[in-house]
């Protein structure tokens, strides 16, 4: 299970409501949340698959923006 970092702009209760079935409607994501208490509002997300993309998209549809925070691991 890979583990992937995203900067958006999801910042309130609402907007989780909002964004909720977008990300639930993603297969690949095992699970994710969004700390709304930081300035990056950053977004984890557990995934069995490395496509950043298909998370993009999907906060995309939602309405929001989203970036892939660099992990060094």
């Amino acid at each position: 299970m890979e583990t992937l970092k995203f900067k958006t702009t999801i910042n309130c209760g609402g907007c989780l409501a909002k964004v909720t079935p977008f990300l639930n409607d993603e297969k690949s994501i095992e699970k994710w949340k969004v700390n709304t208490s930081t300035p990056e509002k950053t977004l984890t997300v557990e995934t069995e698959e490395t496509d950043p993309e298909k998370i993009i998209a999907a906060v995309q549809k939602a309405g929001f923006k989203i970036e892939q925070i660099n992990s060094n691991k």
